[in-house]
C-alpha cells in the first residue's frame, strides 16, 4: 500500500537513506531554494529542513529530486496503473496477463475517494505569517507556495466530479496583498480552474477555493497530471497512492484530504484582481507582475506535525524536470489511443517544455507517390496543437516513423540533425499567426498570446549537415563570431535588439537580403542569430533554451530568399531565426552570489551536505 500522509513518506525515505535531516538554521528567504537546486543538480536525497528562519514548520525539499526516487514512492502501484493502461489500449490483455486480474480491479477500487468525519487537518489552526516563506530567486515579488494543489468545483455542478485540483502557484505575501487576508493565485491559460472562475464570473457569485500542501505524494502528481475530461485529480490521487483518498468537509463546504499538512480556505471575488509577481519561472525567467485573481482566506488549517514540501523552478533541468519524465512514462503509452497515427510526443525541458515539442507520426496517405511530402502529419500536428496543455506549443518539429523506425524521441540531438536533414523551408513550414501561447513565455505579442509553427518533414534526406564553418562566408556590419553550433546549425551574434514587440526587425531582414539561396552560408539550413554565440555553441542545452525561449515563430523566422505565394511563406535558402532578447523579454535569472558561496561552505569538510554537492 501507498503512503497515507507526508509523515510516513519521509520516515521511509530516512529509513532508505533517501532524506537527510538539516538540522541546523536555513533562511527561507533565498538560502533553503539554492541549496535544494544545488541537490537537486547532484541527483541528491530529499532533505528536510527543522530549524527554519521565521517558522516553526518544517521545510520539506527535492522530495521528487531524482526519478528513480520518484518510482520508488509508487513502487507499490506503479504496476497496477501500466496493468489499466494495458488495459485501455487492448481490452484482450487480461485473457494473456492473468494476475491483472486481480491489479485492475484493486486500481478501480482506489479511485473512490471517501469521505470521513474527521481527520488530523483539522487539529489546528494557524495565520499565513506562521507559513514557511520561502523566496526563491532574488527579484521575486514575495514569498510563494510553490507546490501548491489548489482545489475547486465547477458552481454549476458542485461536487467531486466536476473537479479540478491544479498546481498553480500562490503568493503568500507582497505586492498589495492584506496580510493574513489575501494571497494571490496565479493560473495560466488553458487549465481546469480557469472554467470554474469563468462560470463564477457568469453567475456573479464567489468561488469557492481550497489550497492544498502537503499529504502524500501522490497528490502533488496527480496536480500536475494531464488527465483525461471526466477523472477527477482526487480520484487519480487515489489510485497512484494505493488507497482511497480520505476527504473532510472544509469550513467553506469543499472537501479537504483529510491527511494533508496544510490547507488555506477561501474565495475568490470573480470581480477582483490584484498585481502578483514577479516570480523565477521554469522557463529560466522571471514571469512579471500582472493581474491575477486574489483569494480571500478564510481559515489556515494544518495537521499536527505538520511539514511544508517545497521546490524551486528555474532554468531547466530542475525538480519539475522529474515530474515531467515520471509524467510521461506513466501516460506516454497512451499517445497512439489519444491522437491516432502519433507514435510518440515529447516536450523538450531544455526549451523550457511548451516552447518546444517533438512528435513522430505516420506517413501513410499516398503510399503510391514517388515523392513523399508531408500530408498525414499534418493532420496529426494539428490533432496534437489541439490537444490540452500541448496546444501551449510554438515550435512542433514532426518526422514521420517510416523514414527512422528506430528514432528515439528523447534523443533531442538525433532528432534535430535527422528533421533537419529532410526539411524543405520552401513546403515544410506552416504557421498559426495569431494564437495563444504559455502564459509564462514573454516572446510573444502580449501576455497568452504569439504563434507557432508546425515543421513536418518527411522523406529521404536532401542534404548533408555541415559541422565546419562554410568557406567565404562574408557577414554583413554588426554580424560577427560566427560558430557551429550543431550539425547544421550556424550560430552568429547579432547586434542588441532594439525592435518593439510584435514588430520584425530591420537589420534581419538586411541580413538575409545580402545572400541569394546560391551562397555558401545556406549550406547550414538553419541560422541562429543570438546574443553569444559561444554560449549557445557550447552545449545542446544552451542552444535548445536560446533558441526556442526568446523566438516568436511569426516575428522571428526570416529566410535567405524568402517567398510569400498564396499565404504560404517559405525560403529557398537557410532559415533564420533570430533568437536575441528583445526588450519586451522578462530578464533572465542569476543566482545571488552571496548565497552560493554560503551553500559552497555547506559542502566543505565538516558541512552538512559534505560529499552530496
Amino acid at each position: 500500500m501507498g503512503y497515507r500522509n507526508l509523515q510516513d513518506t519521509v520516515a521511509d525515505l530516512e529509513r532508505h537513506g533517501q532524506l537527510i535531516r538539516i538540522d541546523t538554521p536555513v533562511d527561507p528567504h533565498l538560502e533553503a531554494g539554492a541549496i535544494q537546486r544545488r541537490v537537486y543538480q547532484a541527483q541528491g536525497p530529499a532533505l528536510l529542513f527543522t530549524r527554519v528562519i521565521g517558522s516553526d514548520f518544517p521545510l520539506l525539499g527535492n522530495l521528487f529530486g531524482t526519478l528513480d526516487r520518484a518510482r520508488f514512492l509508487f513502487r507499490d502501484t506503479l504496476a497496477t496503473i501500466r496493468s489499466l493502461v494495458d488495459l485501455k489500449l487492448n481490452p484482450m490483455h487480461l485473457l494473456k496477463h492473468s494476475e491483472d486480474l486481480f491489479r485492475a480491479p484493486r486500481g478501480a477500487w482506489h479511485l473512490l475517494p471517501h469521505q470521513v468525519s474527521d481527520g488530523p487537518i483539522l487539529r489546528h489552526q494557524t495565520t499565513i505569517d506562521q507559513l514557511p516563506h520561502v523566496v526563491s530567486w532574488p527579484d521575486d515579488g514575495g514569498a510563494f507556495i510553490t507546490l501548491p494543489q489548489v482545489y475547486s468545483e465547477d458552481p454549476r455542478r458542485p461536487g467531486l466530479r466536476a473537479s479540478n485540483l491544479g498546481m498553480y502557484r500562490v503568493q503568500l505575501c507582497g505586492n498589495a496583498y492584506e496580510p493574513n487576508r489575501e494571497v494571490g493565485l496565479h493560473y495560466q491559460i488553458h487549465r481546469g480552474i480557469g472554467v470554474h472562475h469563468a462560470a463564477a464570473i457568469e453567475r456573479n457569485e464567489p468561488l469557492k477555493v481550497n489550497i492544498f500542501i502537503g499529504g502524500p505524494p501522490a497528490l502533488s502528481v496527480a496536480a500536475v497530471m494531464p488527465l483525461p475530461e471526466g477523472m477527477p485529480e482526487m480520484a487519480f490521487a487515489g489510485l497512484l497512492g494505493g488507497r482511497r483518498l480520505s476527504t473532510i468537509c472544509g469550513a467553506n463546504g469543499l472537501a479537504i484530504p483529510a491527511e494533508a499538512d496544510f490547507c488555506i480556505c477561501g474565495t475568490i471575488d470573480p470581480q477582483r484582481t490584484k498585481p502578483e509577481g514577479p516570480f523565477g519561472d521554469h522557463l529560466g525567467y522571471y514571469s512579471l507582475t500582472h493581474d491575477f485573481p486574489v483569494l480571500t482566506v478564510d481559515r489556515v488549517y494544518h495537521r499536527p506535525g505538520a511539514i511544508w514540501p517545497f521546490t524551486t523552478v528555474g532554468r531547466p533541468p530542475q525538480e519539475d524536470t522529474t515530474f515531467g519524465a515520471f509524467i510521461h512514462e506513466l501516460t506516454g503509452p497512451l499517445i497512439p489511443d489519444v491522437l491516432p497515427g502519433v507514435k510518440a510526443v515529447h516536450a523538450v525541458d531544455a526549451a523550457g517544455v511548451h516552447p518546444l515539442l517533438l512528435a513522430i507520426g505516420s506517413e501513410r496517405y499516398a503510399p503510391y507517390e514517388e515523392e513523399r511530402r508531408p500530408r498525414e502529419l499534418l493532420t496529426q500536428a494539428n490533432a496534437i496543437l489541439g490537444q490540452g496543455q500541448l496546444s501551449l506549443a510554438k515550435y512542433l518539429l514532426i518526422a514521420a516513423e517510416q523514414d527512422a523506425p528506430n528514432l528515439d524521441i528523447h534523443d533531442v540531438g538525433a532528432f534535430l540533425q535527422h528533421l533537419l536533414a529532410r526539411a524543405d523551408w520552401r513546403r515544410d513550414l506552416h504557421f498559426q499567426t495569431e494564437t495563444t501561447i504559455d502564459t509564462l513565455d514573454y516572446s510573444g505579442t502580449a501576455l497568452n498570446a504569439g504563434s507557432k509553427v508546425v515543421i513536418a518533414a518527411t522523406g529521404p534526406a536532401r542534404r548533408e549537415l555541415p559541422i565546419e564553418l562554410p568557406t567565404d562566408l562574408g557577414l554583413p556590419e554588426g554580424f560577427s563570431a560566427p560558430r557551429v553550433a550543431f550539425p547544421g546549425i550556424l550560430a552568429i551574434e547579432g547586434p542588441p535588439c532594439t525592435t518593439r514587440r510584435g514588430h520584425a526587425d530591420v537589420l534581419l531582414d538586411i541580413f538575409t537580403r545580402c545572400y541569394t539561396a546560391a551562397d555558401t552560408i545556406n549550406r547550414m539550413p538553419l541560422i541562429v542569430i543570438v546574443d553569444d554565440s559561444a554560449f549557445v555553441a557550447r552545449t545542446l542545452g544552451n542552444l535548445l533554451w536560446t533558441v526556442f525561449t526568446r523566438s516568436n515563430p511569426a516575428v522571428d523566422l526570416y529566410g535567405i530568399d524568402a517567398f510569400t505565394r498564396c499565404k504560404h511563406w517559405g525560403c529557398k535558402g537557410s532559415l533564420v531565426i533570430d533568437a536575441r532578447l528583445k526588450p519586451h523579454h522578462a530578464p533572465p535569472l542569476i543566482d545571488d552570489p552571496a548565497i552560493e558561496k554560503k551553500v559552497d561552505r555547506l559542502g566543505e569538510s565538516g558541512g552538512v551536505l559534505h560529499g552530496i554537492i
